[in-house]
């Protein structure tokens, strides 16, 4: 199977177990979901191998079209805050979680073999203290070729929200992130904001963002989808990214 085309969907769904399953089963045409803030379930309790007491098990929605990726944690107290599915149709690009690189709660990384290239996906999460961003600062990645990074980075910062009149120090230091990565920022169509209010007092605000590659077919080329924000606070974001490749010369 050769992928000419990956059609992407991404949103926070702020632990609502509703919105995940509804997405997993309305969005099927999708190749990939990323989820950031996803709701786990528990189901039983197991002995720990650490102490005598017992901790809980807990599992997050799966559904036979979709194949779950997440950090292997299964004990409440340090479940991933990102979930990545992917459609089966594509198990033959041998998508994987990319655990040597990034094992950590808040960011997935996945990768797939596509005409014999390797390609990375990013999703991340970053709460107010930006636990993510320093995450990434602070580790050493060597991969190349990461044709989107997106998420929820919770960063308010007047570069990608010209209502907002401020300038915050974490946009430097994501943007530094995403030139590592040879990434940059994409403005979306219909520039609106990502995450809306419910108190009076406080503004509608672009905090979820995507990053692809300079001069990409998809950059500046991403939508935000408005009919679903009152499923979450959080709209959704979607883009078809398109997957170039140089066939082998044959002699």
């Amino acid at each position: 199977m050769i992928l000419n085309e990956l059609k992407i969907f991404s949103q926070n769904v702020c632990k609502n177990s509703f919105i995940i399953n509804l997405i997993l089963e309305v969005q099927i045409s999708y190749d990939i979901i990323f989820i950031q803030e996803p709701s786990w379930s528990f189901i039983h309790s197991i002995l720990s191998s650490k102490n005598s007491k017992e901790e809980e098990l807990v599992r997050v929605s799966n559904y036979p079209n979709w194949i779950t990726f997440s950090r292997n944690s299964i004990i409440s107290n340090n479940l991933p805050r990102v979930i990545t599915y992917i459609n089966i149709r594509l198990t033959s690009l041998c998508f994987s979680l990319c655990k040597d690189v990034f094992n950590y709660r808040n960011i997935s990384c996945i990768f797939f073999f596509n005409y014999s290239l390797v390609y990375f996906l990013i999703n991340i999460y970053s709460d107010s203290s930006q636990i993510a961003l320093k995450y990434l600062k602070d580790t050493e990645i060597n991969i190349n070729n990461v044709i989107i990074m997106t998420g929820d980075f919770d960063i308010r910062d007047c570069s990608w929200n010209h209502n907002f009149l401020h300038h915050s120090i974490d946009k430097d230091t994501l943007i530094d992130i995403a030139n590592y990565f040879q990434l940059e920022l994409s403005e979306p169509i219909n520039k609106v904001p990502t995450r809306y209010s419910d108190n009076q007092c406080e503004s509608n605000s672009v905090i979820n963002l995507m990053f692809f590659r300079l001069y990409s077919l998809e950059y500046n080329n991403h939508s935000i989808y408005l009919d679903l924000h009152l499923t979450s606070d959080h709209i959704l974001l979607m883009v078809n990214i398109s997957i170039t490749f140089k066939p082998k010369s044959i002699l």
